[in-house]
């Protein structure tokens, strides 16, 4: 896991390869050497099409899950729990072919991670995630709470006891 944290291309290809997002159609097509930005694309396959011949809506939920958390955890650093901890999903449009999704991280957000945690205490940010058409237009919005904080040996209270 760690050299997969260490190398956006490397991290690249292994998700690529993974078999959730490889037979659901799901692609990274760019994750920056800083781990800050990510794109990631939904095919439409037949396999991956609903009732209603749009996208089936657990693809899209998928194509969103790992991300956030494991762009923080190569931001971040091993001394870090960082997981998905809810999650919904509001269905905008039915998407009838490729979609697409980005997702974003800036200094001002981690330093305000890196501040809430540094006590010891769990922080629990929400973040959005637009799932867009080939066109642009929203198709669903996906919304996460992540879970963060530090690992039991890193914790000042824990530190302080020993």
């Amino acid at each position: 896991m760690d050299i997969l944290l260490k190398k956006a291309a490397v991290a690249r290809t292994v998700l690529n390869l993974w078999p959730p997002f490889w037979g659901s159609g799901i692609k990274i097509t760019e994750l920056s050497k800083d781990f800050s930005l990510c794109q990631v694309r939904l095919a439409f396959r037949w396999w991956n099409k609903n009732a209603n011949r749009s996208q089936f809506g657990g693809a899209m939920f998928a194509m969103t899950d790992p991300i956030y958390p494991l762009m923080l955890m190569a931001i971040l650093g091993n001394r870090y729990h960082i997981w998905d901890s809810e999650a919904s999903i509001k269905f905008e449009t039915p998407g009838r072919g490729k979609v697409f999704a980005k997702f974003q991280l800036d200094k001002e957000f981690i330093e305000t991670i890196l501040v809430a945690v540094a006590s010891g205490e769990k922080f629990e940010p929400e973040v959005a995630t637009e799932v867009l058409d080939e066109k642009g237009k929203v198709v669903a919005v996906i919304k996460r709470k992540l879970y963060i904080r530090l690992k039991r040996q890193y914790r000042p209270e824990l530190k302080q006891a020993a």
